[in-house]
């Protein structure tokens, strides 16, 4: 004879699909701090970066969101942080405070956070000496060059690199 399989009383099984649910969120979960640690290992990100490249990967925007959100509370990431390192890797490139800025604004950060960032950094720099060691360099490059056409090439230079107008057209004219 065959043993008939035993059944449960209703109020003993599990609900139906709420353990596999939980299991499966928890998973995504992993899979997602998994996946912003590996970003942070390469480099410091903002919270904003953080999450579109979660998202980008397919994970939900609630998922990403919590993400985001468990890191800044462990201290992972932070904008203050990301914004001070940006501007100070960019200034050693060099690079002008008008770029840095819209490079700090397309990562997603706080206008209030890229100020605070940008006036730390003014402290201790001086962009019209800067501009003019950037100028003097190109500027001997192109000796071979019509002088006029030289100092457009300078002036369209350092514009791209973010430096001030204002500043950019004192220094050619002196060239």
């Amino acid at each position: 004879m065959k043993k008939q399989p035993v059944k449960k009383p209703a109020s003993l099984s599990k609900p139906a699909g709420d353990g596999l649910a939980s299991n499966s969120q928890s998973h995504n979960a992993e899979k997602a701090r998994a996946y912003a640690f590996l970003l942070l290992k390469f480099r410091l990100r903002s919270e904003n970066e953080l999450k579109a490249r979660l998202k980008q990967k397919g994970f939900s925007t609630e998922l990403a969101q919590a993400t985001v959100n468990f890191l800044k509370d462990k201290k992972f990431i932070d904008d203050r942080v990301f914004a001070r390192g940006w501007v100070s890797s960019r200034l050693k490139r060099p690079l002008g405070l008008r770029k840095i800025r819209q490079e700090l604004m397309q990562k997603g950060l706080d206008k209030e956070v890229i100020s605070e960032a940008l006036a730390q950094a003014k402290e201790c720099y001086n962009e019209r000496q800067l501009v003019e060691q950037l100028a003097q360099q190109k500027f001997s490059k192109l000796k071979n060059i019509d002088p006029l056409k030289a100092k457009a090439r300078v002036y369209g230079y350092l514009m791209r690199r973010g430096f001030s107008p204002d500043i950019i057209s004192d220094v050619v004219k002196e060239l």
